[in-house]
Order: structure tokens, then C-alpha cells, then sequence
């Protein structure tokens, strides 16, 4: 799943140096922390949410695959 999230948002992003994805896992959910530069938070978020929501999304199916939930939290940086 992580590895899904970095490439979608890598192509997405003006910064794709900036972009990371961290994966916590729980026994019962796995977290997924975005960070992104602050200007490419626009274009991660997307009009009323749409992009982001479409990547949680996206990361529900194979999670529900293997019987975990999944979270999608998105962490804005300072820079630029």
C-alpha cells in the first residue's frame, strides 16, 4: 500500500523529492502518514477533497483484502 500512495503522489506533486509516506502498523489498522510540501497540499487535497479521498480509496481495497483497516492522514510541511 505505501508503495502505491508514494507513486501516485510523486507523479501528482510539483515536489516529489518532498513527499513521504510513513506506515505504521497496529494489529488492527495500518496508518499511512503523506507529508508533502505546503504548496503541493492544493493538488494532494483537490477540489472539495476528491484526490485525497480517492487515495484513501484506492488504499481501502487491498487493505480489505487482508482483513485490516486502513488510515489515510495527509501532514503539511513549512517549506515552500
Amino acid at each position: 500500500m505505501k508503495e502505491l500512495v508514494e507513486y501516485i503522489l510523486k507523479n501528482l506533486v510539483d515536489y516529489p523529492d518532498q513527499v513521504v509516506v510513513e506506515e505504521i502498523e497496529t494489529p488492527q489498522e495500518t496508518l499511512l502518514e503523506l507529508t508533502v510540501a505546503g504548496s503541493d497540499m492544493g493538488r494532494v487535497i483537490g477540489k472539495k477533497g476528491r484526490v485525497i479521498n480517492s487515495i484513501r480509496t484506492l488504499v481501502q481495497v487491498p487493505a480489505a483484502k487482508q482483513g485490516k483497516r486502513v488510515s489515510v492522514e495527509l501532514i503539511e510541511t513549512g517549506d515552500r
